[in-house]
């Protein structure tokens, strides 16, 4: 069976309707397109056609023209609408224009900037020209430090690695000082809070080292769904900034699933187990091979079903990696090979934490279980852009557990779609920070 087939049977079914306390369909969305800058460099252009894209989304033709005429700018649109491009064909540009050009990409974790980073190689070699780009954190090797100082046209990094590896050792790196032109701060909406309070120090700290070296960088956000981007933007970079918030992606059909786990014992409030209940369905999806992502609250709870579900796909030899695990604590050698595993298609089912929550390229996942309710409305809606990635239709189904949050959630499905995300707060002037 597909996907539409399943969700159909489960709608004639009165066991799972009779816990569905909301089943809501959001219809497909055609894709709008823009033009490709003129003066943008034929090089590029021919690399992007070479890929498969003929022309930019109206968002991403918004943001370069914005980016390559100097202005500070925010890129708010949904989870796989390209926000990469927006800075990405900016900075190869103005490389390929000035060779002594530099530019400073910052990622909050380490799994999103080395797939970043792979996307970026990827580009630069297909468009065969001498850009070096490379990722500087503490995985790199020492060795190769040196020339990363020397010769890195972009630095892809973490805002760790910047406040304690490449400030307090400015005068190590004076070429990408005097010769910065971008500085790229992707996921921002995860910068909230004593995190974002910090970042933003830091990036004041990098402003005044770049002024004592003569250079004044455009400052380039993304954010995914928060309430505040444009406001969040400002406090980190600490400058006006522009905000492209119209997404011209296209947009597959959704289904999205509200299920209330039947109750067991009803003086004490509890229900069935939320594990219980995802793993039903996602034995059932894993099992027609429709590729599914479930996320999980906690380390545990993704050890937990992923022992069921390795038990459901186990072949005649005892091959279970069909399923994976994903989650803090794995090796990156592990972690990237369960990324390629689910853009390949070899893995059908991955259960995560919210790891995975973020921007890394896992490629056209199908459907999307939330064993529980992720705490804000912000994480669900990243969650859920998870599948349906390539503009397919998709699916997505919070499975609820017994605590006094999720039932709220679960029993006021108006709240969730008709309540603005959650605002992002910092508060950089903190004495404390």
């Amino acid at each position: 069976m597909n996907l539409a087939q399943i969700l159909e049977s489960w709608k004639n079914d009165p066991a799972v309707m009779d816990c569905v306390t909301c089943w809501r369909q959001s219809p497909a969305k055609e894709a709008v397109y823009g033009e490709w800058p003129g003066d943008l460099d034929p090089r590029i252009i021919k690399m992007l056609e070479g890929r498969g894209i003929r022309k930019p989304y109206s968002h991403q033709k918004e943001a370069m023209d914005l980016i390559r005429g100097g202005r500070d700018t925010v890129v708010v649109t949904p989870t796989a609408s390209g926000k990469s491009l927006c800075y990405h064909i900016p900075v190869l540009d103005a490389v390929l224009r000035d060779p002594d050009a530099r530019a400073l990409y910052l990622f909050p974790t380490k799994a999103l900037s080395a797939d970043q980073a792979t996307e970026l190689y990827g580009m630069i070699e297909d468009l065969g020209a001498d850009i070096k780009a490379f990722t500087y954190d503490g995985d790199t090797a020492v060795s190769a430090r040196r020339a990363v100082r020397n010769a890195g046209n972009i630095v892809v990094t973490n805002p760790d690695m910047l406040h304690s590896g490449i400030l307090p050792n400015h005068v190590k790196w004076v070429r990408l000082f005097e010769n910065l032109k971008y500085v790229v701060i992707d996921e921002i909406h995860t910068y909230r809070g004593v995190f974002g309070s910090h970042l933003t120090n830091v990036v004041r700290r990098l402003k005044r080292i770049c002024q004592f070296y003569g250079s004044d960088p455009v400052f380039v956000c993304c954010s995914a769904t928060i309430a505040n981007p444009l406001q969040l933007a400002q406090q980190i970079t600490g400058r006006p900034m522009a905000m492209v918030d119209r997404s011209g992606a296209p947009v597959g059909q959704r289904d999205m699933v509200f299920y209330n786990p039947p109750v067991v014992n009803r003086q004490l409030g509890i229900r069935k187990s939320a594990v219980f209940q995802a793993r039903m369905f996602a034995s059932v999806l894993i099992a027609n091979r429709v590729q599914t992502i479930v996320f999980t609250r906690s380390r545990l709870m993704v050890e937990v079903l992923l022992t069921y579900l390795k038990a459901i796909v186990r072949d005649p030899i005892g091959g279970t990696e069909r399923v994976r695990g994903y989650r803090g604590g794995y090796l990156p050698l592990e972690r990237r090979a369960i990324e390629r595993g689910l853009k390949s298609g070899d893995v059908t089912g991955v259960v995560s934490t919210n790891a995975l929550e973020l921007g890394v390229d896992i490629g056209s996942l199908e459907a999307c279980i939330l064993c529980g309710y992720p705490g804000t409305i912000a994480s669900t809606w990243q969650q859920a852009g998870r599948a349906g990635r390539r503009n397919s239709s998709s699916f997505m189904m919070l499975v609820a557990n017994s605590s006094p949050m999720d039932q709220f959630i679960i029993n006021h499905p108006e709240y969730f779609f008709e309540q603005s995300p959650e605002m992002a707060l910092i508060n950089p002037d903190n004495l404390y920070i």
